[in-house]
């Protein structure tokens, strides 16, 4: 069976890799032939959130609707169209519609977000707003043969639309995602990185006995999560010795008083080494930001991310990750200022549950969510939409 997958963003897109990209071979393996077009390419893709960027990204998204309309002969030679949120990051659903309802090719709609929900980008604000339209997604619902959810709550949405979800988390390979060593976290060769350094990743490394790391690995777009609890990071650094690994937030410099801060852009060759890297986890989500209905749609992939590498971590109980891991054995949930206080001040404390409850998480993920597990799950749905389920 062939598919072709219009994905919105390349590979540096971690919708792309882990919703697409990871399942190529095991579809494979099933007679399945993914074959995966991006709208961006990564040259573009890495100036889209840059606004001083804006002329020359304008440029290149001309480029890409060019390219787009050209995938219209690839889906009339498919047996179904997988999209991935959207097959263009801005405008009317056209091509899904000269898919669907024109060429009369079967859709699966992969959601991984809650993109039916409207919000203001941090980069382009209302003008970005004007561009994204928010309709598209319901649209898309209702022309696709069935619609493949990262999380529960996606999934109740899609159905009360009418139309048929099916429910596969967003997940990493535990044979790629794993503790750095046999038996615990503790990474070597060490390194010595300045604070706040902004250029080429090189990742903080430790041997026994250093300063625990607590880290925060994301985008510019949840960023803001993060800062929601700076100011209990500047209390807790009153007490306790610790620095925070930061990577990804697209910003030059942060300053939080009192805690040194490690800063550094994110890269694909050195994301599961970042993970690696770190001590505690932190899984802030800010239910005030962008609408509580858009923090409900997270599916709780960092979660999944932290666990895989044997890495406890604290969280907010918003959305998929109230439902992921076991609380008290893997994570501690927090919801207010004094709950992420006392957890983050737990764990930093004791070395030892740091290590029972990345060993519990690392058994979780690897229980729960392998690789092989989803991909026959996503081959299902494929086969359904495409008639030939057996």
């Amino acid at each position: 069976m062939k598919v072709l997958a219009l994905a919105s963003y390349p590979t540096e897109a971690a919708a792309t890799r882990y919703r697409l990209e990871q399942f190529v071979r095991p579809l494979a393996e099933g007679d399945i032939d993914l074959t995966i077009h991006p709208f961006l390419n990564s040259k573009l893709f890495e100036k889209l959130y840059r606004r001083e960027a804006l002329p020359l990204t304008a440029l290149g998204l001309i480029s890409a609707i060019l390219r787009r309309s050209g995938d219209v002969l690839s889906a009339s030679q498919a047996d179904v169209v997988l999209v991935q949120r959207e097959a263009m990051i801005f405008g009317p659903p056209l091509l899904e519609w000269l898919i669907t309802c024109v060429m009369k090719r079967p859709m699966v709609l992969d959601l991984d977000d809650a993109t039916y929900v409207s919000y203001t980008s941090p980069t382009y604000g209302d003008f970005g707003k004007s561009l994204k339209w928010f309709s598209k997604t319901d649209d898309l619902i209702r022309w696709a043969t069935i619609v493949v959810c990262g999380n529960r709550s996606i999934a109740e949405y899609v159905s009360s639309k009418g139309a048929r979800a099916r429910i596969i988390p967003t997940v990493v390979d535990t044979e790629v995602f794993r503790p750095a060593c046999p038996g615990g976290t503790d990474i070597d060769p060490s390194a010595n990185p300045s604070a706040n350094a902004s250029g080429t990743n090189k990742s903080l490394h430790r041997t026994k006995g250093s300063r625990v790391v607590l880290g925060w690995i994301g985008t510019h777009s949840t960023f803001p999560y993060l800062e929601s609890i700076f100011p209990v990071l500047t209390e807790l650094a009153r007490e306790y010795d610790f620095r925070l690994k930061v990577v990804g937030a697209g910003k030059d410099e942060i300053t939080i008083p009192g805690v040194e801060v490690e800063n550094l852009r994110w890269s694909l060759e050195q994301e599961v080494q970042d993970f690696q890297s770190i001590d505690i986890g932190l899984y802030p989500i800010d239910a005030s930001l962008y609408s509580g209905k858009w923090a409900a749609g997270k599916s709780g992939f960092k979660a999944i991310q932290y666990m895989a590498v044997g890495v406890p971590y604290v969280a907010t109980p918003v959305g998929a990750s109230e439902e992921l891991g076991e609380v008290g054995v893997t994570h501690f949930f927090a919801s207010s200022p004094e709950e992420w206080r006392n957890a983050l001040a737990e764990l930093i404390v004791d070395a030892n549950k740091r290590k029972q409850m990345g060993a519990a998480g690392r058994r979780h993920a690897t229980e729960h969510f392998a690789l092989r597990t989803q991909a026959d799950k996503l081959a299902a749905a494929l086969r359904e939409a495409s008639g030939t389920l057996v």
